[in-house]
């Protein structure tokens, strides 16, 4: 890094100001006019809510975990800036018996994005780059993407085509660079060619930052012209090496400094310090009609307390408590201020929810994509079920989700942590009773 001395600073401010700067992590956001206060607890009927409907969502989870049909659950309730719910369900450990606790730590997986999202943007604001911009202007090894043609299955030898248009930062964003997902791609073709290359999907225990995985990543065909489909993939990760480019800082230390710190996300992270690692709940799946630990596949569930600590997913890696991500939702909600500190400006979250596909992704009409969150449009509204039109949501690999309206000023948020769990129903059931429950 250069450090240019301009004449008319001195030298000895100029430094004073980087240390403090250092030292001070949050100066780096700005104060608002605004300031909307932290999550407190309050009453469902100071917000407008219904605690007698509100209740029939602990009907719901103890049913549930009584069928068997999970093991458990934490679900948390917002309306108004204040929690009206939160209470947790059933058993978090198979082997130990404990149970699952309101500040139990979660693998959110997916739900990753969304923060990731929000770091690059943050950089936008600063006037870093465009979303237009070709992202091999940052990461070179981008520059000349080709597209797979034909592919012997064999061997995993392949053929490529030329792009017409180079992946930008709005691509990635919106996953519609033509990049692919590995392990959980729907493409057998692009898992077998990940999986040779050596590509690390989601998580890992491996000593290997994002950096290395990046570049290799970098080499691969694409499923398809960058901006024509969309397609699921490691774009969130791809952004989360051009935000420690952009800001010289490794992504887990700017997530910290300048998002987490300033929420309050104190749980929040990639990685466990030894003291919170009892706070991580397994992953569980059923065997022979028994709940038990999610084994080790390509994968080892215990990513997050164990192995290099190295890897920094931004689409996958974070793990949270719902109490954390509430903050995170509220300050969207909120229009990017929390208790004060401005983290994205009105303006900026107002393009975010646009569709930015152009109705490539989702059920017609019924949601549009943003950058990093689905939204309900009208006539998803007008289905019922789903919140207010402007209602913003995603969920995670290990079957947490979330969801936050907009018109409403209300958030759910339901943290479950099973895998190969099909047809369960407790999260549809969770948005719809919130729904029902607002009684104003």
């Amino acid at each position: 890094m250069t450090f240019y001395h301009y004449p008319f600073i001195p030298l000895k401010s100029l430094l004073i100001f980087l240390v403090l700067c250092s030292a001070h992590p949050v100066c780096s956001q700005t104060a608002s006019q605004k300031k909307s206060p932290f999550l407190t607890q309050g009453t469902p009927q100071n917000a407008g809510m219904s605690a007698q409907r509100l209740e029939i969502i602990s009907e719901v989870l103890q049913e549930a975990v009584a069928s068997d049909a999970i093991p458990g659950a934490v679900a948390l309730v917002a309306r108004n800036g204040k929690i009206v719910y939160h209470q947790a369900f059933g058993t978090a450990d198979p082997e130990t018996g404990q149970a699952y606790r309101k500040d139990d730590i979660f693998r959110i997986a997916s739900q990753s994005k969304a923060i990731t999202a929000t770091a690059v943007m943050m950089l936008w604001e600063e006037g870093k780059f465009q979303l237009d911009d070709p992202i091999d202007k940052f990461i070179p090894e981008f520059k000349n993407p080709r597209i797979l043609k034909d592919f012997r299955y064999a061997d995993t030898t392949y053929t490529t085509v030329e792009v017409s248009k180079p992946i930008t930062i709005r691509h990635l964003l919106t996953h519609t660079s033509g990049l692919g997902y590995g392990e959980i791609d729907g493409d057998d073709r692009m898992k077998m060619i990940y999986q040779k290359a050596g590509i690390t999907d989601l998580f890992t225990s491996e000593n290997i930052s994002i950096a290395e995985s990046v570049k290799k990543l970098a080499a691969l065909p694409l499923h398809h012209e960058p901006g024509e489909k969309y397609t699921y993939s490691e774009g969130l990760d791809v952004l989360g090496y051009l935000v420690e480019i952009v800001s010289g800082q490794p992504f887990d230390v700017f997530l910290k400094e300048r998002l987490f710190t300033p929420l309050g996300m104190k749980d929040t992270g990639f990685y466990l310090p030894e003291e919170k690692a009892n706070r991580l709940v397994p992953v569980q799946t059923k065997k022979d009609g028994e709940w038990i630990r999610y084994p080790v596949t390509f994968y080892d569930p215990d990513y997050p307390i164990s192995g290099a600590k190295r890897f920094f997913s931004g689409g996958a890696g974070l793990v949270s408590t719902v109490s954390d991500y509430a903050a995170f939702l509220q300050m969207y909600l909120n229009k990017g201020e929390l208790n004060g500190t401005r983290i994205l400006s009105r303006t900026t979250i107002d393009m975010m929810m646009a569709d930015q596909v152009n109705g490539l992704w989702g059920n017609p009409g019924n949601a549009h994509y943003g950058l990093a969150f689905g939204v309900v449009t009208d006539k998803g509204q007008a289905l019922g079920g789903k919140g207010s039109k402007g209602t913003f949501d995603w969920g995670g690999y290990f079957n947490t989700s979330y969801f936050a309206d907009p018109e409403e000023q209300v958030i759910g948020i339901l943290f479950k942590q099973t895998r190969s769990i099909p047809g369960e129903a407790t999260s549809w059931k969770f948005r719809q009773i919130i729904g029902a429950s607002i009684d104003d």
